[in-house]
């Protein structure tokens, strides 16, 4: 006991360091699941707070899971979901490797900075922002791309209501958004590849591509593995703001842009149950989490040295 003591008055510095990092820990990540209980409840606000209306709500068990399944559009809300993730996870990693490996061959250092900065300025914008963007472009009275398509001698399109198009916009969306922040990680992993790698390729005769492949890739797959298994956690979940706010709302492109996400907002918004959305949310949490495992699972069988743990 006492030399735990003094480990612990030795080690004060970094423990007050790492003090205000743990106490968000606990209170965003572990007491909210205390909250998870609501999904098995018929929950509804208690005036006497929060806590007591969870100990005085009626349990109904798996009720509210079935709320997803025998709806109507729970088909479709599960497979917009899972494909759109699909193509997100492929696309989020082979343009962020491409890109990263393109910027990292520049000679001048002072533009690759430039296109690093600017590759990872939409990272930062709201996807609230992103609508208007793409509202600009898509506007059936003065959107740029009509105004294009007309002065062309072809026909306007009305965009929120092409069904067609949107798998392909809210994809460029994505990706356009959320490639630069990918793509600066791997270009933070290729810095730190030994270059004495790429000088011994060299003298091997290996020109700029036979290095990338013999060399840069090689180097980059433990992240790349490592990244897509988070990524495969997710595939039951989906950007709320990309579904929600690019579309705008348009009821006619639900059956390409609805995802369980924007299903159980509306059905909330509408319906107001609390409970609903929590069971929801803790199914989303557990089927993201087997299928880490899993993904994790065959890679380790794949590969040992390449698994997450």
């Amino acid at each position: 006991m006492q030399s735990a003591w003094k480990s612990l008055l030795r080690n004060r510095a970094f423990l007050l360091m790492v003090l205000p990092g743990t106490i968000w820990l606990l209170v965003m990540k572990y007491l909210p699941i205390y909250g998870n209980l609501i999904a098995f409840q018929q929950f509804r606000f208690d005036s006497k707070g929060l806590f007591h209306g969870i100990w005085h709500a009626k349990w109904v068990g798996f009720d509210n899971f079935k709320f997803l399944f025998q709806t109507n559009d729970a088909f479709i809300i599960t497979r917009n979901t899972v494909l759109y993730n699909l193509v997100f996870i492929v696309l989020g990693l082979v343009f962020p490797v491409t890109i990263a490996v393109i910027v990292n061959g520049l000679r001048n250092k002072r533009m690759s900075k430039f296109y690093q900065t600017g590759i990872m300025l939409p990272h930062f914008l709201s996807w609230v922002v992103v609508s208007y963007f793409a509202f600009t472009f898509l506007s059936m009275d003065k959107g740029i791309i009509n105004n294009i398509l007309i002065s062309l001698g072809l026909q306007s399109k009305m965009w929120y209501n092409e069904q067609a198009y949107w798998p392909f916009i809210l994809t460029f969306a994505q990706v356009w958004k959320t490639i630069g922040y990918s793509s600066v990680i791997y270009i933070a992993a290729i810095a730190g590849i030994d270059r004495t790698y790429y000088e011994a390729a060299v003298i091997d005769g290996a020109n700029k591509w036979q290095q990338i492949i013999n060399v840069t890739i090689p180097h980059l797959k433990p992240l790349m593995i490592v990244l897509t298994i988070l990524a495969v956690g997710h595939i039951f979940s989906s950007d709320f703001g990309l579904f929600y706010q690019v579309p705008r709302e348009s009821g006619v492109l639900f059956p390409v842009t609805n995802v369980i996400d924007t299903y159980v907002y509306r059905s909330m918004k509408e319906m107001g149950m609390f409970s609903m959305s929590a069971a929801a949310g803790l199914y989303q949490s557990v089927v993201g989490c087997i299928l880490v495992l899993a993904a994790n699972y065959v890679v380790r069988r794949i590969s040992k040295e390449d698994a997450l743990f």
